[in-house]
């Protein structure tokens, strides 16, 4: 059952990785590694590690050299995920680009939160041109910070002006959602776009 939000809703902030575009982390090596072989090198190498510090601000050519550092071929694969990232992005979440859409046509507020490399962001609206209805998106790689750290649900109220109690968050990892729930905004965990307009249509945010 949702909580009532102490104020109207005002602003939506979303996640963006696997809510607003889809991520497959495979695609930019499926023409060098089977998914099998794929599955093992992001074991051996620490893959979603090494993910965590790019979208935390380290260097992509940093985080490749900690990789080549474990195995000279690790750090080739990362270098290679890097550079073909584009091809990790699987296009639009099914149903959140008309969410998106119909908020923007109610005037609400629409915002992005995403942990993201800043060296690779270019590609997210490209992906997803809906992204393009935002105001903003703060992105982790820029901030040297990244969820669920509450330092970056912070610094997303601050630089906005947000009121946490009129502003909605939705992101697909439990972490993220509670870390929000804990500053006092009103936290959805995405399952589903369906699910996702059911919620906001109880929040009163749509129609």
């Amino acid at each position: 059952m949702l909580q009532p939000p102490m104020e109207n809703p005002s602003a939506v902030v979303f996640d963006l990785g696997n809510v607003v575009v889809g991520w497959d982390p495979f695609g930019p090596l499926a023409d060098r590694l089977s998914r099998p072989e794929w599955e093992e090198f992001t074991e051996a190498a620490d893959f979603f590690g090494l993910n965590r510090l790019a979208d935390a601000g380290m260097p992509v050519a940093e985080v490749s050299a900690i990789a080549g550092g474990k195995n000279p071929h690790y750090g080739d694969l990362v270098r290679e995920y890097f550079h073909s990232f584009d091809k990790a992005l699987t296009g639009p979440i099914p149903g959140t680009a008309g969410i998106i859409e119909d908020l923007h046509a109610e005037g609400v507020r629409l915002l992005g939160l995403t942990n993201w490399s800043a060296e690779t962001f270019d590609c997210a609206p490209v992906a997803a041109p809906v992204i393009n209805r935002m105001e903003a998106v703060m992105v982790s790689g820029k901030e040297g910070v990244a969820k669920p750290d509450p330092e970056i649900f912070r610094r997303l109220v601050s630089t906005y002006a947000l009121q946490p109690q009129a502003t909605v968050f939705i992101d697909d990892s439990v972490s993220n959602v509670e870390a929000a729930q804990s500053l006092g905004l009103v936290a959805l965990q995405f399952v589903g776009a369906d699910q996702l307009r059911q919620d906001l249509n109880q929040l009163g945010l749509l129609n």
